[in-house]
């Protein structure tokens, strides 16, 4: 066996072969060493860029383009310095080109220059569908708009007087077309109970009130709203309350001022139609004056004088009785008899209380007493007595109702 090794190493070709072996293992395992160092990026790095600007060129002259993005997102890759580098200078530039756009719409790529070609660069979003339009400028109204609520309580507002009241607003064609309000807002706090003017801001809205993006010139107005107090003007009534001391009459009785103005929101308004003013006669003897507060329903904020001068004319009274005064039944049908029964003389007195002088004029004849029949049916009934007589003296009846009998006429 050795002497068949011995005799096959001693051969050249053997050993050209074996040294070709070696030469091929050594090529692939050098060759395997440099790929793998070529494919490890040791000074390679990563970096995300939040919100950086995008410009767009177009003839802004003539031209409204929407749809451009403020900002996008960029992610740069590459060798640590150039990235270092790029980061640090900003000196790049993001930016759509439309100056050879038409007018329509468009999907168009977002570009960058000045960068490093040795950084691989990644935007986010690429793409974007824009909008190239033509621009337009038209005047519009400015109608002003503010919360009715700010008004203090019981006041309300005129029509709203805007400084200048039109203004030119620009932009593509079809936003300025589909523009149904043009309104200058008040941001203001209430409550407000004077006339208010103040700057305010041009708002442009479609029929959706959707704000639209257009320029306004100019951009701002002056806007005067007057503030006045809801009033009206009423009567003031006079409600006496509490009994006359025994003997004493009132005359009359007179207001300094028979009016008052009064403040409330236009609903309430709308449902009061006086105020009043409460004099208790429990008090009074004589001519007197009093000063009493007017009072004002629910609702009413404020009102107008707050107080009012009220003098009285007041006589003592004296009493006088008439008696026996016959009282006449009325209404009865023509085939209806009737008779009293209680009182069965059909009469009956009337005691008058009031000054000295309207007692004196008066006799029983001033005075009718009577029933009315007109409704009642044969039988026996008990009906008020009522009294027609002059108004400038009180009366009572001895008795509020008598007892009749009512029978059918015989034919």
């Amino acid at each position: 066996m050795d002497k068949y090794i011995n005799k096959l190493i001693e051969n050249k070709w053997f050993i050209r072969v074996i040294a070709l072996v070696l030469a091929l293992l050594l090529f692939e395992n050098v060759n395997e060493e440099n790929k793998s160092v070529v494919n490890v990026p040791q000074d390679q790095e990563s970096e995300v860029i939040e919100a950086v600007p995008v410009t767009s060129y177009y003839d802004a002259d003539n031209l409204v383009v929407t749809g451009v993005p403020e900002t996008v997102k960029l992610t740069l890759s590459g060798p640590r310095s150039n990235l270092q580098q790029a980061l640090a200078q900003r000196g790049f530039e993001v930016y759509v080109d439309l100056t050879e756009a038409e007018i329509g719409t468009q999907e168009v790529q977002i570009q960058i220059r000045d960068i490093s070609e040795r950084l691989k660069v990644s935007i986010d979003p690429e793409t974007v569908t824009v909008s190239v339009q033509e621009k337009v400028s038209k005047e519009f109204s400015v109608e002003a708009e503010f919360d009715s609520n700010i008004l203090a309580e019981g006041y309300v507002s005129d029509v709203a007087v805007v400084e200048p009241n039109k203004v030119t607003v620009t932009g593509a064609k079809d936003v300025v077309e589909s523009i149904t309000y043009v309104k200058a807002t008040l941001d203001v706090k209430g409550p407000i109970n004077e006339t208010l003017k103040r700057e305010a801001n041009i708002l442009v809205l479609d029929q959706a009130l959707n704000k639209l993006d257009v320029l306004v010139e100019p951009s701002t107005v002056q806007v005067t709203i007057p503030v006045k107090a809801s009033t009206k003007t009423v009567p003031i009534n006079i409600v006496q309350s509490g009994r006359l001391p025994a003997g004493v009459t009132i005359e009359s009785i007179r207001l300094e001022k028979d009016e008052a103005k009064i403040i409330a929101p236009e609903d309430v308004l709308d449902k009061t139609d006086s105020v009043r003013v409460e004099l208790d006669v429990s008090e009074i003897e004589k001519d007197t004056e009093l000063t009493l507060p007017v009072i004002i329903s629910e609702g009413v904020i404020a009102v107008d004088p707050q107080v009012v001068k009220v003098s009285i004319r007041a006589n003592k009274t004296e009493d006088r009785t008439f008696s026996n005064i016959p009282i006449g039944i009325e209404g009865l049908s023509n085939s209806y008899e009737a008779v009293f029964r209680e009182p069965a003389n059909g009469s009956t007195s009337l005691t008058l209380s009031g000054s000295s002088g309207d007692i004196a004029s008066l006799s029983a004849s001033s005075f009718r007493l009577f029933i009315d029949a007109s409704n009642l049916e044969p039988g026996e009934h008990e009906v008020k007595i009522q009294v027609d007589g002059p108004n400038n003296v009180e009366w009572k009846l001895a008795r509020e109702t008598v007892k009749i009998l009512i029978t059918q006429e015989d034919e």
